[in-house]
């Protein structure tokens, strides 16, 4: 069934709920390659109470939900692939209470991380996961996010620890609490971090909180190669330092990135590091760590601690996306996620270089190599078939390789649309259990349908 008048009823129309063509257009889409779909219409809750109402009324109505925070999800998790409603969570923006003794804060599910940070900030605090994108903390924990500093304080599913979620037919449930431990029952708080939007929606989170390190220093390593670069890496989280980011950025990276960002940085294989603590552990940990680079032919590794310049290297870090679009305008991004163990990371990431000469795509690797986690950055024409079946291929490939040395098909994007296939292959034996939590969460089907599961 569509969208009726009614709706429009329920909370008044005009700026809360829209059917304008500009609105629609803005809520049909993602990042990446994945095809746009409108919604019919947009709704803009300001309270839990109204997101209740609307799922209430889409429960009986049969209408689809799709929850949506700022669109920045590269799996296609926000498009409306069935029409239906977009719930545009942005107006749900309080931070409801910052509580420095207990390390936490309450937050509405469309603050945004930079909003909370600069809440927490004064407080001397921070909330430290940084997928890069400045993402709605309720969108976070719906894909269970991660990004540059997972290697240290972990993903979303490690800094939450209490949900307000409303469920399909309107009722308010809350998993977790403030209790940074509890052992009370069946763990709904982490199932509904990572569910994507399909089991319920996310409209206040209670996070974890961590002090700002009193010395910070950042870092560039170039090396010979990949593979050099990746052992590297390896060696740094074995050894024990506390290294808070490790990426990789390969040689056509560094280019692309120089090229959009007029930076100079040599094109060379390279980890961009981050440490944080005191200042002197940070000076040991920075001396063990070149140490590690040298043994594998570091070319050069230069140092940052003014925080202009270090805010220079990562902010050149997370545009990588940006300057890769950059070099084929017109074109629309596919990234790969797999992640491995960490001992098979050099080999998988040598595997991603030979496969993307062998179909000879221009291809980037990046990636979170501390958590073994990395992304082939690929440019497409979504109107060309052949382009589009290639770079599945491609992915394919990588998935089965991870697969099959104990990996996963996505270290942090999500299933959403474009990885279902995958989640078949990697899960199979508990799909059955998967699908029943689906039925027993949401019985008719109407949040984020065709989305995780087939």
């Amino acid at each position: 069934m569509g969208v009726g008048a009614d709706l429009f009823e329920l909370l008044g129309e005009g700026s809360r709920v829209s059917s304008g063509e500009s609105i629609l257009d803005a809520h049909s889409r993602d990042l990446t390659y994945h095809p746009p779909h409108r919604p019919e219409a947009v709704v803009f809750p300001e309270t839990t109470r109204e997101v209740a109402s609307v799922l209430a009324y889409a429960d009986r109505e049969r209408v689809p939900v799709v929850p949506f925070g700022a669109g920045t999800s590269l799996e296609g998790h926000t498009i409306p692939v069935r029409g239906g409603i977009v719930l545009d969570l942005s107006r749900l923006d309080a931070i409801v209470d910052v509580r420095p003794g207990d390390l936490q804060a309450t937050v509405q599910a469309g603050v945004t991380r930079s909003a909370l940070n600069a809440a927490a900030a004064g407080y001397g605090l921070q909330f430290p996961v940084d997928p890069g994108a400045d993402a709605t903390l309720g969108g976070m924990a719906a894909t269970n996010a991660s990004g540059t500093t997972t290697v240290r304080y972990g993903g979303m599913r490690a800094q939450v620890l209490g949900l307000e979620v409303v469920l399909a037919g309107g009722d308010v449930i809350r998993p977790g609490g403030r209790a940074v431990k509890s052992s009370a029952g069946y763990d709904l708080r982490s199932v509904f971090v990572g569910s994507e939007g399909t089991l319920g929606v996310i409209t206040e989170l209670t996070l974890r909180l961590y002090g700002i390190a009193e010395h910070t220093v950042a870092a560039r390593a170039a090396f010979p190669d990949l593979g050099a670069a990746c052992r590297a890496a390896v060696a740094m989280i074995g050894s024990g330092v506390m290294v808070t980011r490790v990426e990789l950025l390969d040689a056509a990276t560094i280019a692309a990135v120089n090229a959009y960002k007029d930076t100079a940085f040599a094109e060379a294989p390279s980890l961009f590091l981050e440490f944080a603590g005191t200042e002197a552990g940070v000076a040991g940990d920075l001396e063990t760590t070149r140490e590690l680079a040298e043994w594998e032919g570091c070319a050069s590794f230069e140092h940052e601690i003014e925080q202009e310049a270090r805010t220079r290297l990562w902010e050149a870090r997370h545009h990588v996306a940006f300057a890769i679009a950059a070099r084929t305008p017109g074109k629309q991004a596919m990234a790969t996620d797999v992640a491995v163990p960490l001992s098979e990371l050099p080999a998988a990431v040598a595997y991603a270089r030979t496969r993307l000469d062998a179909r000879r795509r221009d291809g980037a690797i990046v990636g979170h190599v501390g958590d073994g986690n990395f992304h082939v950055a690929l440019m497409l024409d979504r109107d060309d078939a052949e382009d589009v079946a290639d770079a599945k291929a491609l992915n394919d490939e990588l998935v089965e390789w991870a697969l099959a040395r104990g990996g996963t098909c996505t270290g942090e994007h999500g299933i959403g649309l474009g990885k279902i296939r995958y989640l078949e292959r990697e899960h199979g034996d508990l799909l059955p259990y998967l699908r029943a939590l689906k039925r027993a969460f949401d019985p008719n089907g109407i949040l984020n349908p065709g989305k995780v599961l087939a």
